[in-house]
């Protein structure tokens, strides 16, 4: 029986019944029980009770037991008559099971209360949780408007460059859009990195008209929330730095991305077999925006990023500490 009783009638019922069953097998094992155990049935059934059917039937069990034990158990046999005996007897009895039903009873009250109070916790936490994700939602969305509004103040520009920078602006702001949306699953947990890195390079693949075959590998653990942005977009950045530069008109190539979070510094590694860069150059005195941008986000990790030609590859490397929380 894994529940309380519920209802009087029940519980009342239960109680009825608890004192019949004791009854019985403190019949059946009369002959075998020496004199002085009048009690020996009744007072399991008066905890049963009061565990599973509350303080009111457990009385009644325990009024209905005392009564049962008086008149089949205690001499003299068949009879109310009270003797000094029989009274010890029955103030010993009512002191046990009034012992027993407070304790119960009480046991029962905190049980009751620890469940109120388990049910309300939960309902704090639903309720945070989706505040939580409206708020995650609305972030995005507001941070997508501002990427849009850049775009649309790009088409009344008459100067190319201008319109190019705030096109770029403005797509790069709609990425931190997609970041935010991409963190968490649709429950609100953390998605592992692997996770929303793919969706984000697949969209920006899509979006150069690219045909590169993505492998990613690790990243298997969240971000820390702090670090996801940065992170994602040095890795947005060495990609689209692989289809520009490193693929050129053609678009096409091989690109492997892959996070180590193994060790106490986290490496983000994204390689490319396109052409890679020139002879002497030095990604740390490049005017380039993208390489900017990633230098700046390396700097907020305070980590390193690194550029380089090894075997047939162009490597981008980054290296930062994670955040605990």
């Amino acid at each position: 029986m894994g529940a309380f009783i519920r209802g009087k009638l029940a519980g009342y019922g239960f109680a009825v019944l608890a004192t019949l069953a004791a009854w019985a097998l403190r019949l059946m094992l009369n002959d075998w029980f020496p004199p002085g155990f009048p009690y020996l049935t009744f007072f399991p059934a008066v905890v049963i009770t009061a565990y599973f059917a509350g303080l009111r039937p457990a009385i009644l069990c325990a009024v209905l037991s005392g009564a049962a034990a008086w008149y089949y158990f205690i001499p003299p046999y068949r009879t109310f008559d009270v003797t000094f005996p029989t009274s010890v007897a029955l103030a010993f009895y009512a002191f046990v099971v009034v012992i027993d039903i407070f304790f119960i009873d009480g046991m029962r009250r905190a049980l009751r209360q620890l469940e109120e109070e388990r049910a309300r916790y939960a309902a704090l936490a639903d309720s945070r949780d989706l505040l939580y994700r409206e708020l995650h939602h609305r972030v995005s969305n507001n941070i997508q408007v501002v990427g849009s509004l850049l775009r649309l103040q790009s088409a009344g520009v008459a100067d190319e460059d201008a319109r190019h920078a705030l096109n770029e602006a403005g797509g790069r702001i709609a990425l931190i859009a997609s970041i935010q949306r991409e963190l968490h699953n649709a429950v609100g947990d953390p998605a592992p990195f692997r996770t929303f890195a793919e969706a984000v390079l697949n969209d920006a693949s899509q979006a150069a008209g690219a045909k590169v075959v993505l492998t990613i590998e690790g990243g298997d653990q969240p971000l820390h929330p702090d670090q996801a942005t940065p992170v994602t977009l040095v890795m947005l950045e060495s990609f689209n730095n692989a289809l520009e530069h490193g693929f050129g008109e053609a678009r096409a190539g091989q690109v492997r991305v892959d996070l180590d979070q193994s060790g106490e510094t986290h490496v983000l590694t994204v390689r490319d077999d396109g052409a890679g860069p020139p002879d002497g150059f030095d990604p740390a005195n490049s005017r380039s925006l993208g390489l900017r941008i990633v230098r700046a986000m390396a700097q907020q990790l305070n980590g390193k990023f690194e550029m380089a030609r090894e075997g047939a590859w162009t490597v981008c490397r980054l290296s930062y500490a994670p955040k605990r929380d």
